[in-house]
């Protein structure tokens, strides 16, 4: 399979709110608006896409209707610290507080209105015992 897109979908109850915390919070615009789908793309980079879909809509299979349930949206940024002060001035959850990883990160969790957790990332370089997890390719840098 060649793929020519990815983007994940977060199946809702409230479309319009979900698509709002998106577009107000993380520079999503939307490009394609109706009351069951909203399809958003990041104001910085074309190829960073998100959707919001009505979870009860009759496109999706019986078994598979509902809300999210076991995801983590990861965004890596370039300066994590001046987005978690963003985010603390907006009032959004903080449900881990920034921190850095021996693995090679520096991050902050938060969450959607519907529980979604969103994942701030910087990486880093990581401790020796992790840098020999990676490829050499993937390990971070000092940036």
């Amino acid at each position: 399979m060649k793929s020519t897109s990815y983007y994940p979908v977060i199946m809702t109850d409230d479309v319009a709110a979900t698509a709002a915390f998106y577009h107000e919070h993380f520079r999503f615009e939307p490009k394609f608006e109706s009351d069951w789908y909203v399809h958003l793309q990041s104001r910085e980079d074309d190829g960073i896409n998100l959707a919001v879909l009505d979870g009860t809509h009759e496109t999706i299979p019986e078994a598979g209707r509902g809300r999210v349930c076991g995801l983590i949206l990861n965004f890596e940024v370039d300066d994590v610290d001046c987005e978690y002060q963003r985010a603390q001035e907006a009032g959004l959850p903080i449900l881990q507080e920034l921190r850095d990883e021996s693995f090679g990160q520096r991050h902050f969790i938060t969450a959607d209105p519907n529980g979604v957790l969103i994942d701030i990332i910087k990486p880093i370089p990581p401790t020796a015992e992790f840098a020999a997890q990676y490829s050499e390719d993937a390990l971070p840098q000092d940036q």
